[in-house]
């Protein structure tokens, strides 16, 4: 690769405790390694603040922190009455400096442990309703749930679109997503040996519809198991990407800032 190339993180909880102790480093590190994006969504009203605090004390010319505002299905018991309102509000209040709504869904697993999904499925609806009110992409967390999941992003007709965060489906549903005006959130998924039906499904893909990212500090790569991700995992991620797509590391890399910016306009003018 070479030095020209850029790099956005589109999934990356910066805020987690994880990443606390080495902070500045880290950041000064992404610099560096040519990522000039992270996109940083929250998972419930306790973080809100923080990733708001995060991004505006953090981001520099070289590298922009990019909060998002969301109810991840996973902390739905810590909500309230008021806590949708809540969201609301603060998303108004902050309507300049936020990118998306999310990390929002639905969660299959979950469910099967909380017997929850109706209440997924209503607070998920909410944040879409959200999204369109302030004209924001949203952010989709799926698990064993994608015919709800496209079920209802078709019956609310979004306008901005989102991201599918950790695709790991098949062609089929990938094409389902895309048709609904959504990229994929392209993560070290790929880089497993075993994730050949959705290595195959990324090989066919169009590349407009591909971003990278790195959920870290979850979900680590192959090779990295039992380590804290990080998002300067992004640049491996990248690698893995290019070494199953036929275009040059430099159209590859060019496109999917390309698709970035498609989905959050506001990076442009960052």
């Amino acid at each position: 690769m070479t030095n020209s190339l850029r790099f956005t993180d589109s999934h990356c909880h910066l805020d987690f405790e994880q990443f606390n102790a080495n902070f500045p480093k880290l950041l000064k590190q992404c610099q560096q390694a040519n990522i000039n994006n992270i996109i940083i969504p929250s998972i419930g009203p306790k973080n809100w603040q923080k990733v708001l605090t995060l991004a505006n004390q953090h981001s520099t010319q070289q590298l922009t922190l990019s909060p998002c505002l969301g109810i991840h299905p996973w902390f739905l018991n810590d909500l309230t009455a008021n806590s949708l309102d809540d969201l609301a509000h603060l998303v108004q209040g902050n309507i300049n400096d936020i990118v998306a709504i999310g990390e929002a869904g639905l969660d299959g697993v979950i469910d099967k442990e909380q017997n929850n999904l109706s209440l997924q499925i209503q607070v998920f609806e909410q944040q879409i309703d959200i999204a369109k009110k302030f004209k924001l992409p949203i952010i989709v967390h799926h698990r064993r749930t994608h015919q709800d999941i496209t079920r209802i992003l078709r019956a609310k007709k979004l306008t901005q679109g989102g991201i599918v965060h950790a695709f790991s489906g098949s062609y089929q549903q990938a094409c389902q997503y895309i048709d609904l005006g959504f990229k994929l959130g392209i993560g070290g998924t790929i880089t497993y040996p075993r994730a050949e039906k959705t290595i195959k499904a990324i090989k066919r893909l169009p590349l407009t519809s591909l971003v990278l990212e790195t959920d870290a500090p979850s979900m680590p790569l192959y090779g990295f198991q039992g380590q804290d991700n990080s998002p300067l995992q992004v640049i491996n991620v990248f690698q893995a990407l290019a070494n199953i797509r036929t275009e040059t590391p430099e159209e590859l890399a060019y496109a999917l800032q390309e698709n970035i910016t498609a989905i959050f306009p506001k990076l442009n003018k960052s």
